[in-house]
């Protein structure tokens, strides 16, 4: 494929660096690489003559967010100049320097790499939707092609809120009933617990058909098959079973868990966690990278954490020394986890290939989120027809070892396959479905149709401090009139999630909690507003939904919260061109009403001025009018009903140590004053009151109504 100029534009920031003598800050980069003469330091050092002074002719935001992108690949590093810890400069990295010689940042982009096609609609085809037509009343063309599609080798491309869950789950219905397929010869693929459950829910009426994730069913296989690779009975580890392991192995290098955590994470890590969830994420992130060796089959070593840093350093050998005594500890006792299940697998099938089950057909959902583990796993199952769904611009897990490569080369792999994409959105509003197709326009994805019309409800809201911005989301809350499992409201990192979190214990907002590292619920009511970080979100949808944070701090992520990923540089994908996926990702589970907050200078770069024009400015801006009209006319009714009850909650707010909002918001006392509720049972009718609130302060109202 052909590099276009503007794809390798970054060299010349790389080349900047190397030619500028000394190190540079942020600001001088992007005003040598604009040529912009004006610049003192340019002036000073006679930069104007540098071969790639003026080189790009791109706005200040364009340049900060290329550079940003180069940061967080690794190809630049911010370091401090000695004796002035806040003065930061960028230098190349060593790959930085190579990159400049041999460009490869680029070809990671989903754009060089995938051209989505339409799909095309034969006559024969459109003739079979008729004989079907009772089976396939309710589908559109392209869904109908995925559900009957006889090609041996098909790959669906189920954009977000197209409906591919339910495509995947007719297909197999109608291979039994309409191609006599035997359901026992049938294996469906997932990723999680959750999906196979939805689809075993849909399938309920077909018995037999196997439908698995990957580990349940490589699982099933060491069980049936268990003396035929082990020598003793193997089980797969528990959660008690990794707390066990990980206590054991700090008690024999002689640190406390608390040194441990102390060790591994910095400061601004180990803000907004308790000591719990600190030890958490330490004990996962040492099953994680075990698990990532395995799955590179390559063995675990000092060399394998690529760091410089000295602190890191010390945490490299405490993750090394404790994943070295898990292993031998699990061998020792006879312990599998979820790496092992699937290589242990592929060993048995290898050895043993009469016992490999024959599948007539393997239907493999999420085909964005796989890794060569799993692609060698569906590889040996050698199934005679393979049907993979998936989406590209859905793929968040390549820090953990997924590969989207798969997706993007599965014609490469299998050249007379159907490649079908389903573009129609059913979840959405056509303005929020507007708004995330203009957030990944960049990745050369087919736009998404929406199939729903409705208000324009996008807004996007600047705030003073992040303290201002979380109380905004709990009033947002206490005022809506949705049941709390229509609500959700993500964030990119767990400390905004555990700080929102608390806030809602406060004001006794009911809430389910689902983080990277535990969901602290496993069921969510309907009386329950969701609180998650995206990863843990995906493949979820509700009608409002608030994304926190929107600022570049958090998208893209500059920092992480698993220092393990850092240390061994997880290089297989753009982590820039992930982070813009997974805003998208956030953005898309909105069906009707999106709420974009953050705090600080700027909103993230992936806003693009075209999605600020798609939001609705003028209605927020008419919002804050009507806002100040109601102060002004509270702070005019001085000694009127609605100043007696603001004081009453005033006065309460400081008894209970609570934040006024959060006993009776502002819309709930002016509609008091305008309706003079005499009863239990007017107040009932009013916004925001319950049984318990009435029977918390309804008497202390209806007195103060009284006067």
């Amino acid at each position: 494929m052909m590099k276009s100029k503007k794809e390798l534009d970054y060299i010349f920031v790389l080349k900047a660096i190397k030619e500028i003598s000394f190190s540079v800050g942020k600001k001088l980069l992007i005003d040598f690489l604009r040529g912009e003469e004006s610049n003192k330091s340019i002036a000073r050092n006679c930069l104007a003559s540098k071969q790639n002074f003026g080189t790009l002719a791109y706005d200040e935001e364009e340049l900060n967010a290329m550079i940003d992108n180069l940061i967080l690949n690794n190809l630049i590093e911010v370091t401090s100049i000695n004796g002035k810890k806040f003065w930061k400069v960028l230098e190349l990295t060593e790959k930085g320097r190579k990159e400049i010689d041999n460009p490869v940042l680029y070809k990671k982009k989903l754009s060089f790499n995938f051209k989505e096609t339409q799909t095309q609609i034969t006559q024969k085809e459109k003739e079979l939707f008729e004989k079907y037509s009772d089976f396939l009343n309710h589908f559109n063309d392209e869904q109908k092609k995925a559900i009957i599609s006889s090609n041996e080798h098909i790959l669906c491309l189920a954009g977000a809120g197209s409906g591919k869950t339910t495509v995947l789950t007719k297909r197999i219905e109608f291979l039994v009933k309409y191609r006599s397929v035997a359901p026992k010869k049938i294996l469906a693929i997932t990723f999680t617990r959750k999906a196979r459950a939805e689809m075993m829910r849909r399938l309920e009426h077909i018995s037999d058909v196997n439908i698995e994730t990957f580990n349940s069913f490589c699982e099933k296989i060491l069980r049936w098959y268990n003396n035929m690779i082990y020598s003793k009975t193997v089980r797969v580890i528990n959660y008690r079973d990794k707390i066990v392991m990980v206590g054991k192995a700090l008690s024999s290098l002689n640190i406390s868990p608390e040194q441990a955590t102390d060790i591994y994470f910095s400061y601004a890590q180990k803000k907004g966690k308790t000591t719990e969830q600190l030890q958490n994420i330490f004990m996962n992130d040492c099953f994680f990278i075990r698990d990532y060796y395995k799955f590179k089959n390559k063995s675990l070593r000092k060399l394998s954490f690529e760091t410089a840093n000295k602190d890191n350093k010390k945490s490299a050998e405490l993750v090394f020394g404790v994943c070295n005594y898990i292993e031998a500890y699990m061998k020792k006792y006879g312990l599998r986890d979820f790496a092992d299940q699937l290589i242990d697998a592929i060993t048995l099938f290898e050895k043993h290939k009469e016992i490999i089950p024959k599948f007539e057909h393997v239907l493999v959902d999420e085909y964005q989120d796989v890794n060569s583990t799993q692609i060698k796993l569906v590889d040996i199952l050698n199934s005679p027809n393979l049907f993979c769904v998936g989406d590209p611009r859905q793929s968040i897990y390549g820090w953990r070892g997924s590969d989207i490569r798969y997706i993007l080369n599965f014609e490469d792999n299998y050249p007379t396959c159907d490649i079908i994409t389903l573009t129609k959105n059913y979840r959405s509003t056509k303005h929020l479905v507007e708004l995330i197709n203009n957030s990944i326009k960049n990745m050369g994805l087919a736009d998404l149709e929406s199939t729903i019309e409705g208000e324009k409800d996008i807004n996007l809201l600047k705030f003073s401090s992040e303290d201002a911005e979380f109380n905004h989301v709990l009033q947002k809350i206490l005022s809506s009139d949705l049941p709390g499992n229509e609500i959700f409201v993500l964030a990119r990192v767990n400390r905004q999630l555990n700080e929102i979190s608390q806030r809602m214990k406060i004001a006794g907002i009911k809430h389910v909690v689902r983080s990277d590292e535990m969901k602290r619920s496993s069921k969510a009511r309907k009386d329950d507003v969701t609180l998650a970080t995206i990863h843990a979100i995906k493949g979820m949808e509700a009608k409002m939904v608030l994304i926190v944070g929107c600022n570049a701090l958090n998208f893209p992520c500059k920092g992480t919260e698993h220092p393990v990923v850092d240390m061994v540089k997880v290089e297989e994908y753009d982590k820039e061109e992930e982070e813009r996926r997974l805003f998208y990702v956030a953005m898309s589970r909105a069906k009707e009403i999106l709420y974009l907050t953050y705090s600080g200078k700027k909103p993230t770069y992936f806003i693009t001025k075209t999605m600020l024009e798609l939001m609705d400015a003028k209605k927020e801006k008419l919002q804050l009018k009507i806002k100040e009209k109601i102060n002004m006319d509270i702070s005019k009714l001085s000694g009127t009903l609605v100043a007696r009850l603001k004081s009453w909650r005033s006065s309460l707010a400081r008894e209970m140590d609570l934040p006024a909002y959060c006993i009776l918001h502002d819309r709930t006392l002016l509609e008091i004053a305008q309706k003079m509720p005499k009863s239990s049972a007017e107040l009932e009718k009013i916004h925001g009151f319950g049984p318990a609130k009435i029977a918390k302060y309804g008497e202390d109202i209806l007195r103060v109504v009284k006067g």
